[in-house]
């Protein structure tokens, strides 16, 4: 199986796609040994591997392009790879036996490493610790993939600088992998570290990175910068002209303190940040409806007016129920039709956790496998809906609705995992406890009038506060990286919502950090932005340095961002002092207030319109999570 992936063999392009090549199908990335086994050894009349002649089993002569191979030659006969394969087939391919020590993990040094110029190569090394306690050096048979191609990798685990900058490398070996970081800084023989005041822990944790890359922050932007920016950031509007000379004329040494606490309490606050949640959560009319798409930004924008702590606005999210017009939250689930919908959904905006790749196969990058998604996808599957009424205007458009739902918890529905062709069981992410708790049954018929909500499900409350709890940790810090990249233009951990051991934190202590904090301030939304606003890295300019310029990961400077659709409408009416006259709705309404999202429809905006302009400048139709 070494070989096999050392080859690439069992890769995305080659015999690991989905349907195989040329008739000779391997599992992706050999997840699935069993499967590949039978595939080496049987299939073909068993040509693949001869015992009886090694070196004319098919697999080795393919691999050798003794024969016409679209991969091309993988490895040559005088090879180690070579050699171990065709001993393998000569003693019969044997199956491992079932006593065979097991892979535990993969010791991997260096897992961090700093090279400044002219070092540029290092040497990774890999052995394996087996279930027997015997350890093994694998460096030869181990797969070395670079991710952002600032460097190439030997393939016995050396590294070479290709350019300046940071490489994450993925060790792998059989089902473990390690990421390795190296960073590769050029000498920059002037260099003098600039000793920049540091305002809080943001700033000790970004300057000291950037201190090791031996790069200075840019200086502080102005006072006019800072009263924009923060304006923009937390309001989705520029300040007026009144503000900006009132507050260049402040000589207050806490001005900028005292002007984001103003600022957060400002009904603007709660109108943009609204805007940002009801993007992610689908609030749309095409499948919640027009009252109910009201409904739900009124409750998403109360709440953050009001400072719900965060885990309590998701805990509601994820445990609503009943009538989607008199318990908005139930819209969540609304526009989320299916169990593996709903269970990617949750996982991405919560855990910050991409579920995707493992709903066909076992998750090539990261540690899900098929069977983690299935029973993940098990714990939505009770999810139902009684439709009260549906008056859609495209009878031929089953995903339109029109009306009031029900969204309730029943015990019937299960999830089926593909690969075993049996049933999954419900089982929350990452852990090995099955959700075994009773569901309580809606009635046939609810009681009451239209609008009456069932009985709460049991299942989902468990959900909701295992997912906020102090036990995971995994929810703060994906939101406290969500908010980081609403302010600073990308995540730490970017993209925001994909963490996994290969895709690394920029600033894993900070963000560790953060997110301990934030769960001490009971996941308080307006003491994180006053805390990441605070920070000397948030204020500083966006002009760079001759040592920073080319920096766009560390934080050494602002990157300027492009204003939202939104914004920039309503940048423009407030300049012009003329007020927006959307369709449906009171003129005066500003774009960031808006509680739905681009129509669906394009071809029925009228031509210059404000809707027109928002939809040419980006605002999204809210179709994907």
């Amino acid at each position: 199986m070494a070989v096999l992936s050392k080859a690439g063999c069992n890769s995305g392009p080659c015999h690991g796609n989905q349907n195989g090549k040329a008739g000779f199908k391997l599992s992706l990335r050999g997840e699935d040994p069993d499967g590949d086994y039978a595939a080496l050894t049987r299939e073909l009349g068993g040509r693949r591997t001869n015992p009886f002649e090694p070196d004319e089993s098919l697999v080795l002569l393919k691999a050798t392009a003794r024969l016409a191979h679209e991969g091309g030659l993988r490895f040559r006969p005088d090879t180690p790879e070579y050699t171990l394969l065709r001993a393998w087939i000569e003693a019969g391919t044997p199956d491992d036996p079932p006593d065979a020590p097991r892979l535990q993990r993969l010791e991997v040094s260096p897992t961090e490493t700093t090279l400044i110029e002219p070092d540029g190569e290092v040497q990774i090394r890999v052995r394996a610790v087996f279930s027997d306690g015997s350890r093994r050096d694998v460096r030869r048979l181990a797969v070395f993939e670079p991710v952002h191609r600032h460097a190439t990798v030997s393939p016995d685990g050396t590294v070479r600088r290709a350019r300046f900058g940071e490489e994450t490398i993925l060790v792998r070996y059989l089902d473990q992998q390690v990421p390795v970081q190296v960073t590769f800084v050029p000498r920059r023989p002037g260099f003098k570290w600039s000793h920049p005041r540091e305002n809080n822990y943001v700033d000790t944790e970004i300057f000291a990175k950037l201190r090791r890359l031996r790069m200075n922050p840019s200086s502080d932007c102005d006072d006019l910068v800072f009263l924009r920016r923060v304006s923009l950031d937390l309001l989705g509007v520029p300040p007026t002209g009144a503000e900006a000379r009132r507050f260049a004329a402040d000589p207050s040494p806490d001005k900028r303190a005292r002007l984001v606490e103003e600022l957060l309490h400002r009904p603007e606050f709660a109108d943009f940040w609204a805007l940002k949640w009801s993007d992610v959560l689908r609030n749309e009319e095409k499948v919640l409806d027009p009252k109910g798409t009201k409904l739900f930004h009124r409750w998403v924008r109360d709440s953050l007016a009001a400072n719900k702590p965060l885990d309590q606005f998701a805990r509601e999210l994820v445990a609503g129920t009943g009538s989607t017009y008199t318990n908005p939250p139930a819209n969540f689930y609304r526009a989320l039709r299916d169990p593996t919908a709903r269970s990617e959904a949750v996982a991405q905006l919560f855990l910050g956790t991409r579920l995707g790749c493992a709903r066909c196969h076992n998750h090539p990058f990261d540690r899900w496998t098929q069977t983690d998604y299935y029973d993940w996808a098990d714990v939505f599957a009770g999810v139902q809906y009684r439709i009260v009424e549906n008056t859609r205007r495209d009878g031929l458009d089953t995903h339109e609705f029109v009306g009031e739902q029900i969204v309730f918890e029943s015990g019937e529905g299960r999830v089926k995992n593909p690969r075993t062709g049996r049933p999954a069981q419900a089982r929350l992410l990452g852990t090995d406890t099955p959700m075994t708790l009773a569901v309580l049954e809606p009635p046939a018929a609810p009681k009451g009038p239209p609008g009456s909500a069932p009985p709460a499900s049991a299942r989902l409350e468990k959900l909701a506060a295992w997912l906020t709890g102090p036990e995971n940790g995994q929810f703060a810090r994906a939101q406290v990286n969500r908010v980081w990249f609403h302010l600073m233009g990308r995540g730490l951990v970017e993209p925001i919502d994909d963490f996994r051991a290969t895709n690394p934190a920029s600033h894993p202590g900070l963000l560790d950090r953060l997110a301990m904090d934030f769960a001490r301030h009971k996941f308080d939304l307006r003491w994180l932005l006053r805390f990441l606003m605070s920070s000397r890295t948030y204020q500083l300019s966006s002009a760079p340095t001759p040592d920073n310029a080319e920096d766009e990961v560390n934080y050494s400077h602002v990157l300027p961002r492009r204003l939202t659709a939104e914004q920039l409408l309503d940048a423009q009416h407030q300049a012009l002092g003329l007020p927006a006259e959307f369709q449906g709705q009171p003129v005066g309404i500003r774009a960031s207030q808006l509680p739905e999202g681009s129509p669906v429809r394009r071809n029925e905006l009228r031509s210059g319109s404000p809707e027109k302009f928002l939809a040419l400048f980006g605002k999204p139709a809210r179709l994907l999570t």
